[in-house]
């Protein structure tokens, strides 16, 4: 297992830091990167890298300590050597911020359980003891380089960070209340507060998606291979779920852990020491993970529903292929949504706003005073009975992050996550992710009725003069448009660049009908026949709301992908307004964003009438159904900036 360092001692001088078990662990392991990397340096002679690799074999903390401690104006062999060990440091230190990765932890026990202590309070302590260890790690580099004459001229200090990449907050694993079979996975102490570096760039092995997660025949979790002190356990709170997430403490898995923490809410741990009981594990990086042919009985890439222990297990081999954020984010949502359905909810692959309508005093006009995000990518519908008796799609989120696609977003938009972000791969070019934080866990957690649910439709082609909302669909044609789940693909998945696929509510995670040809293949039965029955009774509500005009059902052409579409010819292109196939992706979004302000103000109109005129105020909840790149995002953006209230 490559090493990464995690960080437990306690410091606060320079003499104590260079003494501690952490720094001794981090320069063996930078001693063995550096020793790697100059065994593949090319024009290096055989003499040269010798006496290098002598000199770094020797050094000890013993050295950084002598230098620390020496007496002003050594003698010039002396100075000499002191900078040659300097020198070699300051790149442990560059390392350190840069490539390197690193966990500082402090245990909660006693904490949690003080009178007057809360989530805050620690999460305070967490970053304060965060941002001291980069204080003193930036003052012993200061000092060493005084000591060695080399600290001469300006000082560069600003954008040295070398702030942990995770700060984290821990308590026993044991106050999980887990199932009793499940009893190693209460070794691994559990993370409670973090403090995460942003502004950073994981380059992990795989950069897309390729095999999918289904349902396994068998619990693909062997605790007797488990080994606690290799795991990081988080507890997140995924919409209405508590799934704990474990992460290999090897490269390549553990950098999963700054993006989990972007992007999801954290599990309330008052609940969790009341004895809330998980609703699922999520297992990534599990060394002892068979991976084979999709189906085949070696295969481990999956989920299980333990039906005797109530508990759903979902889990990711540790191979290289796998090790890519999109393998974090989906199985957990896929998670969510197997617990969603089977409590009888309608999870929804969507991108969803909450539009918060005034009316001006004058003309009664409505005008949308803020955007509020409720899911990037996923959330659930539940059926609730109001005041009125009246049933009502209710909206609830599951992330408070977005794990966005750079290449459909404007400069413009990329400067505005620069600070927040957790990124991957951004030198792959191609389908390079951000993790930045869109929501928070009250807007995420709070339900609203669904006044707007359209299918994005990322291909089709719409004539200029023509409303890109296409809103003259019964429900059975809207619904059908919903199952059938056509999309153009941008390459982030198996699917080439260009081409059109199929899926059944745009995968709702796990597919749960796949079209092959004409015929279509069930591929979780049982799942399957609980998500038609709660379709059946959502049909029957929007059939009562859209007849009284309190909801809109539909298509949204967001035309993202119609540029690259293979089916679109250049004559079409021009016919619909575009001069050349790169300008769709940019142009045709905004189309989309101008025709649904006016949708969302015609409905604020309708509900502010249904609730009387004495109401100024408003929320209408739009959902756009689809799976990667038809066009949720980059309509949001758009409809920010026509709308004016992107930050400057």
């Amino acid at each position: 297992m490559e090493q990464i360092l995690e960080i437990r001692d306690g410091c606060s001088t320079p003499e104590q830091l260079l003494k501690s078990r952490a720094f001794s662990r981090y320069i063996r392991i930078y001693k063995k990167e550096f020793m790697d990397e100059l065994g593949s340096r090319s024009g290096v002679t055989q003499k040269e890298a010798h006496q290098r690799s002598d000199f770094i074999k020797g050094l000890s903390a013993r050295d950084f300590i002598a230098v620390l401690n020496r007496e002003e104006h050594p003698g010039t062999e002396t100075l000499e050597h002191d900078r040659s060990v300097v020198r070699f440091l300051d790149g442990a230190f560059h390392h350190f911020r840069g490539t390197g990765y690193s966990r500082l932890v402090r245990l909660q026990n006693e904490v949690m359980l003080a009178e007057g202590e809360t989530p805050e309070t620690v999460k305070d302590k967490v970053t304060a003891k965060a941002g001291a260890l980069a204080d003193l790690l930036l003052e012993t580099r200061r000092q060493l380089l005084r000591k060695a004459g080399m600290d001469s001229g300006v000082r560069r200090s600003y954008g040295l960070d070398p702030s942990p990449n995770v700060t984290s907050g821990e308590i026993s694993g044991h106050y999980l209340n887990l199932p009793g079979s499940y009893h190693a996975l209460a070794h691994v102490p559990l993370t409670i507060a973090a403090d995460i570096r942003t502004g950073v760039d994981y380059t992990t092995p795989s950069n897309k998606r390729a095999y999918p997660f289904y349902e396994l025949d068998h619990n693909p979790l062997d605790l007797d291979t488990f080994e606690p002190d290799d795991w990081v356990s988080v507890p997140l709170q995924v919409g209405a779920y508590l799934i704990v997430a474990y992460l290999h403490k090897s490269r390549g898995c553990i950098e999963m852990e700054p993006g989990l923490l972007n992007l999801f809410p954290f599990a309330n741990i008052r609940e969790i020491i009341a004895e809330r009981r998980p609703d699922g594990v999520f297992i990534f990086g599990d060394p002892h993970a068979g991976f084979g042919p999709q189906g085949s009985s070696e295969n481990e890439l999956g989920y299980y529903y333990d039906k005797e222990n109530d508990l759903l297990v979902g889990l990711v081999p540790n191979r290289d292929e796998l090790k890519y954020f999109g393998y974090c984010k989906k199985p957990i949502l896929t998670l969510h949504n197997v617990l969603a359905i089977r409590d009888g909810d309608l999870p929804l692959h969507c991108g969803a706003t909450r539009y918060l309508m005034r009316f001006d005093i004058q003309s009664g006009e409505p005008y949308i005073e803020e955007m509020i995000i409720k899911a990037d990518d996923m959330g659930r519908v539940r059926l609730e009975t109001d005041g009125n008796g009246i049933t009502r799609p209710v909206f609830y989120g599951t992330e408070t992050g977005a794990f966005a696609c750079l290449d459909g977003f404007s400069e413009a938009a990329k400067l505005q996550m620069i600070g927040r972000e957790v990124g991957y791969n951004k030198e792959t070019g191609s389908n390079a992710r951000q993790i930045i934080p869109v929501s928070t866990d009250e807007e995420m957690q709070r339900g609203d009725p669904l006044d707007i649910l359209l299918y994005m439709n990322n291909f089709e082609l719409v004539e200029e003069g023509k409303s890109t909302i296409q809103r003259d669909l019964n429900v059975d044609q809207a619904v059908a448009a919903f199952r059938l789940g056509e999309r153009v693909a941008a390459g982030s998945t198996h699917t080439h660049r260009g081409a059109k696929e199929a899926s059944f509510w745009a995968n709702p995670f796990p597919l749960l009908r796949e079209l092959n040809g004409e015929e279509h293949t069930i591929l979780h039965p049982e799942l399957y026949e609980k998500f038609t029955k709660i379709e059946e009774r959502f049909i029957s509500v929007f059939r009562q709301l859209t007849a009284s005009h309190e909801m809109t059902l539909g298509i949204a052409h967001s035309q993202l992908m119609a540029g690259v579409y293979e089916g679109n010819s250049d004559a079409a292109l021009a016919r619909c307004g575009y001069h050349d196939r790169d300008e769709v992706e940019m142009k045709a979004p905004k189309r989309l964003a101008e025709d649904l302000i006016e949708l969302i103000k015609e409905h604020a109109q309708v509900k502010r009438a249904r609730l009387g005129a004495g109401v100024n105020e408003v929320s209408i909840t739009v959902a756009l159904v689809g799976d990667s790149r038809t066009g949720k995002s980059e309509t949001a953006e758009k409809m920010e900036g026509v709308l004016n209230l992107q930050g400057v």
